[in-house]
């Protein structure tokens, strides 16, 4: 996909070479809060990386529009606050064309007050249903909502005959949307939930909780609704290590290697809904999202010489979305940008493939994700 939009855009530049000094002389700046170092370090470090590895491709093919990309990076260092003071560096002193980031849910939230009151697009990278619900005006994001993920989750409890099933939520953004939504959408599945408790995301000791919930009755699964870094680890080998052994659920947002390396063992057979993008080379070659998938990965090991995270793939597309859409509205006018993103329609990404409208800023269907497990050691493919 990637390099479907690195083909256009240097097809654009060859037909524009005399659009004149303007669109020759003044760079695209594109701005970007990522979390690069903190505890989701792991997931911002390889999507810094990412953006940067495909900014210089498209600047090696001629930039967009004849023009090259100027990126701009603020690490943001987990920090939400960090993230609400960059927003507003690169809107007010930078004067980015188009906003990126935001490497989860909390620090994507923090950067949306700038957007929106300035007019800028942003092409958030986190999860949380409520950047893009209700609509706002000038946000859009890539990954898949709570929303979809908690009914992909429920839909596949409700195939494998699990009715009541117990909750443990993380207290963050992320966790407590997702707590919302699975609560209002259990019953259409004819699943109860029977039993719920919170835990914090520094949390080390999830024991208590848990052994609430270990004493309710007829329980057939458990389903944590966490966040990303460190507390899908902390969740699940607690629970092992308790001797719990019903079916375990979790969000897209442990889907990395690094829940692997912290939760060892414990996490096997795991079970979790995600983009086929995360295990490529099973799905059919007819699948849109195979090549770009396997494009995406080989790239980034020749670059970086290390495996690429799951969670790049968020940047990446956010990345897609905005040239695509600077490509169709013919320059930055942030208007007219925002008016084509709005536009999207069949842009294969690497989360699926994205057709927006004005009710719909996020642009996926819930048949985009699909079901891994966790087996010896690795992600597999499900259904």
């Amino acid at each position: 996909m990637f390099s479907r939009l690195i083909r256009a855009a240097a097809l654009a530049a060859a037909g524009l070479a005399a659009a004149g000094a303007h669109a020759q002389g003044e760079p695209i700046r594109i701005g970007a809060v990522l979390s690069a170092t903190g505890p989701v370090g792991f997931i911002g470090d390889p999507q810094q990386k990412t953006l940067e590895l495909h900014v210089k491709q498209l600047n090696e093919q001629g930039g967009v529009l004849g023009r090259k990309i100027a990126l701009t990076v603020y690490d943001d260092q987990s920090d939400p606050n960090n993230a609400n003071t960059f927003a507003k560096r690169l809107i007010e002193s930078d004067k980015v064309d188009v906003l990126l980031g935001g490497t989860v849910s909390p620090p994507a939230l923090a950067m949306v007050p700038y957007a929106e009151r300035a007019g800028v697009p942003f092409v958030s990278t986190g999860g949380s249903l409520s950047l893009v619900d209700p609509v706002k005006k000038w946000v859009f994001k890539t990954p898949h909502s709570d929303r979809m993920v908690a009914e992909r989750i429920l839909q596949d409890m409700k195939e494998r005959g699990i009715q009541r099933i117990a909750m443990l939520t993380e207290t963050s953004g992320f966790g407590q949307s997702g707590k919302k939504e699975v609560n209002a959408a259990a019953g259409k599945f004819g699943i109860t939930v029977v039993g719920e408790e919170t835990y914090g995301a520094k949390d080390t000791d999830i024991t208590p909780q848990l052994t609430r919930l270990r004493n309710l009755k007829d329980t057939q699964a458990m389903l944590i609704f966490c966040g990303a870094g460190t507390s899908p680890a902390v969740a699940i080998k607690n629970y092992a290590q308790m001797g719990m052994k019903l079916p375990v659920y979790m969000p897209h947002a442990a889907v990395n290697r690094e829940f692997i390396k912290l939760g060892g063992p414990a996490t096997e057979g795991v079970r979790m809904p995600t983009t086929g993008f995360v295990v490529p080379d099973a799905l059919p070659g007819s699948d849109p999202q195979k090549k770009p998938s396997l494009d995406y990965y080989r790239t980034y090991k020749e670059a970086y010489k290390a495996d690429a995270s799951p969670f790049g793939g968020n940047i990446a597309d956010a990345l897609a979305i905005a040239v695509d859409a600077i490509q169709r509205a013919g320059g930055t006018d942030r208007a007219k940008v925002r008016d084509a993103i709005e536009a999207t329609k069949g842009l294969v990404g690497l989360n699926g493939i994205f057709t927006m409208s004005s009710s719909d800023h996020n642009g996926l269907k819930p048949e985009s994700l699909r079901i891994v497990e966790v087996r010896n050691g690795r992600f597999e493919l499900v259904k």
